[in-house]
């Protein structure tokens, strides 16, 4: 499926985020950057995925519609623009419910239950009973979100393509009972380069970890300078290994390469101390989120609003067709 992914080019895409509030860091190199960059080559939707926050956050709901009118935000503040691609709500099309519902028909059991991520949250997340039908199916309701368009891509890095399998394969076995109904979606592979939280786990708002993408300057370098870095680098004068620092991630994420092959030079000899390399970061990265913050201060919430709404609307429009297909099919 990897060859496959890189050689097609994508017509139309579809990918959402769940709607946890201000983006950070990770979310912008894991997703939105390569977005922006897709929008500007084929037809996309990218949706907040309200339905699927249900999944894991079901006993108190009260903070996902604010959280999704921050989201919307920082995706137009980081680039993402929406004349550009469809930004629309899930479950304000409500055609994701019913697809979901008649996928869910001809799911197996067996399916849902070996699907990777099922029981590795399960365990990431003890706290919360997530022993319900909602949190079992996510991937059935996954596969409906991006069938309903006809999507033939779907933009992941190499990590994720297998849990786009389930999609495939669901498709591929409502097509085999009804008819080719169901276009079958393909893995667009998508550069995710790696930025560690700042403790060396992965960035999570969950965690404490994360540098949201218009955070003020004084917030961002209080937090950067007190980051985990190589932790056997204990002294100044021992060499480290840029490799685990969550310092060197963001620098080759946001430094110029000069200062990158300079960082990864130095730290591995020891001829800088992360005091420094840590100062030497904020250089590059404080004009950014400065930019990303006075962008986001130049949107009225009114027009994001309706940005949106045109975005569902539009979203309602194109996901009707497919369904009446999935009905005669079915010969509901």
């Amino acid at each position: 499926m990897a060859e496959e992914a890189v050689q097609r080019t994508p017509k139309r895409v579809v990918s959402g985020m769940r709607p946890t509030g201000r983006m950070h860091l990770g979310h912008f190199h894991g997703a939105l950057k390569n977005w922006i960059e897709i929008s500007n080559r084929a037809d996309c939707y990218f949706f907040s995925a309200d339905w699927h926050a249900l999944t894991t956050d079901y006993k108190d709901p009260s903070r996902i519609a604010e959280s999704q009118r921050e989201m919307f935000a920082d995706w137009i503040a980081a680039g993402l623009d929406p004349e550009r691609c469809t930004l629309f709500i899930q479950s304000q099309v409500k055609q994701h419910a019913e697809l979901f519902l008649l996928l869910g028909m001809v799911t197996p059991i067996g399916w849902l239950e070996r699907v990777p991520t099922y029981k590795e949250l399960q365990e990431q997340l003890r706290e919360k009973d997530l022993a319900n039908f909602g949190f079992l199916g996510y991937p059935a309701l996954q596969t409906a979100d991006v069938a309903l368009y006809d999507a033939d891509a779907v933009p992941v890095g190499q990590d994720q393509v297998s849990h786009l399998e389930f999609a495939r394969e669901l498709v591929r076995r409502f097509n085999h009972l009804y008819g080719n109904v169901l276009v079958e979606p393909h893995a667009y592979l998508t550069a995710v380069p790696k930025i560690l939280g700042l403790d060396g786990r992965k960035m999570s708002k969950s965690f404490g970890n994360s540098i949201e993408l218009g955070e003020e300057a004084e917030s961002a370098r209080k937090r950067i300078m007190v980051a985990v870095t190589d932790p056997a680098r204990k002294r100044r004068t021992d060499p480290g290994n840029p490799d685990i620092c969550a310092i060197y991630h963001l620098h080759r994420a946001y430094s110029p390469p000069e200062t990158v092959a300079m960082v990864d030079r130095e730290c591995r000899s020891a001829g800088i101390g992360c005091v420094d390399c840590k100062k030497t970061l904020l250089v590059s990265l404080i004009p950014a989120l400065d930019r990303h913050r006075e962008a986001r201060a130049k949107l009225s919430p009114a027009v994001v609003e309706e940005l949106v709404q045109l975005g569902t609307a539009k979203a309602r429009k194109v996901a009707e067709p497919v369904m009446e297909r999935v009905r005669a099919a079915m010969k509901l």
